[in-house]
């Protein structure tokens, strides 16, 4: 499969909230990095999408310009608008991805976007005044990985049950 059929099932599986799919496109040891989660590594990744794709809200999702830049990264241009779940406001977010691909599975996946303009869309006039600064995206990080925490609590005591 080449790097633009991958990244092509990929975001057709996030259009279609499918996170299972998206789950195996990673490779075991993948690294995510976004304004908004950070620095996530291993499982925490395909962690990350199920949670998102599991409370999705009103989501829609577009995805362009898949580019290969060499043998191993590629780049794309994907929209999203749905309703942040903390707050209940719509948010259109522009996403700018960046993968590296080794052996037909995703090892690095950064995305890219501009924090303040998701801030003032999903958290509203603290976003508007606070969306630029560290702080607010320090706190929007340390509250994404504790809901990811949380998830992932729940999800384990489901599973004993």
């Amino acid at each position: 499969m080449s790097s633009k059929e991958l990244i092509t099932h990929f975001y057709t599986a996030f259009k279609e909230l499918d996170y299972k799919t998206m789950q195996g496109l990673y490779a075991d040891d993948a690294v995510f990095n976004d304004p908004v989660f950070g620095l996530l590594t291993n499982g925490r990744v395909r962690l990350m999408w199920e949670m998102l794709c599991k409370r999705a809200q009103h989501f829609s999702l577009e995805f362009s310009a898949i580019e290969e830049l060499d043998d191993v990264y590629s780049t794309c241009r994907w929209t999203s608008s749905y309703v942040f779940n903390t707050t209940g406001r719509p948010v259109v977010n522009k996403v700018q991805a960046h993968v590296k691909i080794e052996y037909n599975k995703i090892i690095e996946h950064t995305d890219v976007f501009d924090f303040w303009i998701w801030s003032r869309q999903a958290l509203g006039i603290s976003g508007m005044l606070l969306g630029w600064t560290n702080f607010l995206q320090n706190k929007v990080n340390i509250q994404a990985l504790n809901s990811l925490e949380q998830y992932e609590l729940k999800r384990l005591t489901e599973t004993k049950d």
